[in-house]
């Protein structure tokens, strides 16, 4: 074990709330996981999935085939209903990054709402549903249904499910062992919540932003793509007074990179108690 996880096991007895399930850390060239309690190996990440979302996105950039200005209903123009709120014709990939939309707070949380009341169709769900009347004012409102519309995107443009594109350019360049996707009764993946994934593997999403674009050498992401998603904030945000990017997820999970020290740390269990932000971020 590394000396940050046996420091963080010593954190985690003085935290009577807390609940981690494993923990992984990326240091000195090396991979380390702990587990903290008798479970399975993969866990559901929920909101952290986001991140690799967003670096699916980056590998389309990459590869020429979708640019972050492209409107939402020109990608998807031969999959919309027959009828949907004009509204959704002013919407980019760069909006929905961003969580730029006039849907109400939480909307499409599979999470935390009945999903069966979503009906089969979401996309059709989606665009039709009522708007915040305070959206020219306010137009942020984090929502899972914005990365379930970057999900169709996403597959639109690969020309296959968006968990098989990250498969091809992300997991098995990478060498993760084990991932899955929820996704929506028509099959197409949530994309905001259900990754289902190892911490170690989580660890080497972060191994690669911290690193400019490459992984051991291998290039997965361009270093423009990289500068973006830390720059503008796309779910990977600064955090810990700017010491580290992180993103988090529903019941204590946690992605963080932290570049002073060459670390990337991630975490998994039950609990909104799982805060060692900034114990990592302080970490020497």
């Amino acid at each position: 074990m590394s000396a940050f996880l046996t420091d963080l096991k010593k954190e985690y007895a003085s935290h009577s709330y807390a609940n981690l399930f494993f923990a992984a850390e990326y240091h000195n060239g090396q991979i380390h996981t702990e587990a903290f309690a008798n479970t399975n190996p993969c866990q559901n990440i929920y909101s952290v999935t986001k991140a690799f979302i967003v670096t699916a996105i980056g590998l389309l950039a990459d590869q020429g085939l979708l640019s972050t200005p492209e409107y939402l209903t020109a990608v998807l123009a031969d999959e919309l209903p027959a009828s949907y709120n004009q509204y959704w014709d002013t919407v980019t990939v760069h909006d929905l990054l961003l969580h730029h939309t006039a849907l109400p707070e939480g909307f499409l949380d599979i999470d935390c709402l009945d999903a069966s009341a979503f009906g089969s169709d979401y996309l059709s769900y989606t665009l039709n549903a009522p708007l915040r009347g305070d959206y020219t004012e306010n137009p942020y409102t984090y929502t899972d249904a914005a990365f379930y519309l970057l999900s169709r995107i996403i597959e639109k443009r690969s020309g296959m499910g968006c968990d098989n594109f990250l498969w091809k350019y992300l997991f098995f360049p990478t060498g993760c062992r084990e991932a899955a996707f929820s996704h929506c009764p028509q099959g197409h993946t949530i994309g905001a919540t259900g990754l289902y994934i190892r911490a170690e593997d989580m660890v080497k999403l972060g191994m690669i932003y911290l690193h400019g674009g490459v992984y051991e050498g291998k290039r997965i992401l361009s270093r423009t793509w990289v500068d973006t998603v830390l720059e503008k904030g796309y779910e990977l945000k600064s955090i810990c007074r700017g010491k580290a990017f992180g993103k988090g997820g529903m019941r204590g999970q946690m992605l963080m990179l932290i570049p002073e020290t060459d670390r990337v740390v991630a975490w998994q269990g039950c609990s909104d108690e799982n805060d060692f932000t900034e114990f990592a971020a302080n970490y020497p």
